[in-house]
């Protein structure tokens, strides 16, 4: 009896003991699950691709380069200055021509269902990376179409004129002229790192397009999968060189009308949106649980006239339809006066701004005189692209561009208004099938060569960044200059040159230099808003 009933007793202790000891463990379970962080930021955009190398929108960088990839050198948070990235130190040679770059040791790549690495990063990653972009007969050069716009129109294939694997940790960028912005210009997504070895790896199971599609990088969070137009996951890398972000999983809801990003911020939805509209600014800030930041913008939007088709390769037309714009009202309907008028190619927060130089007045009269003396004395019909994406240089392309079609109207010219998705609607313009096209640009290194090199020059008509097709070999002239003199007092003599030479030629009508925001749940903390309209996640964190 006794021994039974100790039996008994023991047997309680240990069912007990052992419903306890799954409870413990469910409790602990549901711990870990409510501890895991999830951050949600509705996009304006899908992205174009996952490499940032064959891109020059900002919903491809947020979505590749900025999440999953590093460079040699970074801009540091908040700010133009450039620190230390895949590179731990740079030095330049007295003359210029040669940047030694020492590696950061230690640096892992992700991982996924295609591959494993077997090493850390190294110099022949970057080899790898850059030879991909300006060797033509390299394995990859082709690849997902083979168009390095960015690269291109920089002229970076002419400018490096050799990079040499010193030792694994050393690599040399022999260049072969002078480039001021050069060092910055190497903290710019073109410039993301890629795996050499992954690359290899593709090559050879004859699937190279899967490095773009598959992305694999270093950076704060490793991808996992895109449904396309919808998500984009991320799960936050634990071995990233920086340590580890403070959030687990990062997700990428993407929502082009920008109302409904409102309303899903409102119920909670999303910890963040892009490009709030200016019209729902108000409403926000009166919400007590939404925090929204601001700052001057580092862009500028334009209508792009495409010089080498019908009426726009006559300047008087070009002139004519610049004087037909209301932009005053566009300020006021489409921006709620948080912009400004934009005079020149690039915004009045970058060095070198030719404050002498006025846009041209809204004077519809003398734009049908113009029209007349260049033989459309009657007006023409012709085609405007609008946006399809809110972008801070141009909230709402539809709108605008219904703004300028009235307007145009009333000088005899017949728009039809034009629109495609995101991803379409860049590939067309860079093959210069538009004839007019809303466009903008946000500043990649605080360079004015990023503007008016990068937009205007005649080599970025052959990359297709140059939206106008307007080659002016004076202006160009003028940029080339002034990227290989380092005496900013001299560049900014004839970066101000050359934006007189662009008002004259009026290949844009340049439209407003706006200021930027960003709207998120009081409960995002850590989150900074970037001079360049990127967004980083990797110090995000929510109460």
């Amino acid at each position: 009896m006794v021994l039974g009933s100790g039996w008994d007793d023991g047997g309680k202790v240990m069912k007990i003991t052992f419903v306890f000891s799954i409870l413990f463990v469910l409790i602990l379970m549901t711990v870990q699950v409510q501890a895991a962080k999830t951050f949600v930021y509705c996009s304006e955009g899908s992205p174009s691709g996952f490499n940032p190398q064959l891109a020059t929108d900002g919903p491809t960088f947020n979505a590749s380069s900025h999440a999953i990839y590093n460079t040699l050198v970074e801009f540091k948070s908040g700010t133009t200055e450039v620190e230390a990235g895949l590179a731990e130190s740079w030095s330049i040679s007295k003359d210029g021509l040669t940047y030694i770059f020492k590696l950061r040791k230690g640096v892992q790549f992700h991982s996924n269902a295609l591959f494993k690495p077997t090493r850390n990063f190294n110099a022949d990653d970057v080899l790898f990376s850059f030879n991909r972009q300006r060797l033509s007969n390299h394995p990859y050069n082709k690849i997902s179409g083979g168009n390095y716009e960015y690269f291109a129109s920089m002229d970076m294939g002419k400018i490096i004129k050799d990079i040499v694997k010193k030792d694994d940790m050393t690599v040399e960028f022999h260049l072969s002229q002078r480039e001021a912005p050069f060092l910055a210009n190497m903290a710019m997504d073109f410039a993301s790192i890629f795996s050499s070895e992954y690359a290899d790896a593709m090559l050879k199971a004859k699937t190279p397009e899967k490095v773009d599609t598959d992305p694999i990088g270093t950076g704060p969070f490793v991808f996992k999968s895109y449904q396309k137009d919808t998500l984009i996951r991320y799960t936050a890398n634990p071995d990233f060189f920086n340590g580890k972000p403070k959030i687990d999983k990062l997700v990428f809801s993407i929502t082009p009308d920008a109302s409904v990003r409102f309303q899903k911020l409102k119920v909670g939805e999303c910890h963040l949106i892009a490009e709030p509209a200016p019209q729902d600014i108000d409403s926000m800030k009166s919400n007590n649980k939404i925090r929204v930041v601001e700052t001057e913008g580092l862009n500028v939007g334009y209508l792009a006239f495409n010089t080498r088709r019908g009426p726009f390769v006559k300047k008087e037309v070009r002139e004519a339809l610049n004087m037909a714009f209301n932009r005053k009202a566009y300020l006021e309907a489409i921006y709620m006066n948080r912009a400004v008028l934009a005079q020149n190619p690039m915004p009045p927060t970058i060095w070198s701004y030719n404050e002498k130089i006025k846009g041209f007045d809204y004077n519809p009269e003398k734009a049908k005189q113009l029209l007349a003396k260049a033989g459309y004395p009657k007006g023409f019909e012709t085609e405007m692209w609008t946006l399809p994406v809110s972008r801070p240089y141009n909230p709402s392309g539809k709108k605008m561009g219904e703004m300028m079609q009235a307007d145009l109207a009333k000088i005899g010219v017949k728009v039809k208004l034009v629109s495609f998705d995101w991803p379409t609607y860049l590939e067309k313009s860079r093959k210069g099938e538009h004839q007019m096209i809303q466009m903008g640009w946000i500043g990649d290194n605080g360079d004015p060569d990023n503007f008016l090199n990068m937009l205007l020059s005649c080599n970025s008509v052959t990359s297709g960044s140059n939206l106008a097709r307007w080659c002016n070999k004076k202006f160009s002239s003028l940029v080339e200059m002034a990227k290989q003199t380092s005496d900013i007092k001299k560049r900014t003599e004839l970066y101000k040159k050359a934006q007189e030479i662009f008002k004259e030629e009026a290949p844009w009508a340049t439209l407003a230099y706006a200021r930027v925001f960003r709207a998120m749940s009081v409960d995002v903390v850590g989150y900074q808003l970037q001079p360049f309209g990127s967004e980083l996640f990797e110090k995000v964190d929510l109460k």
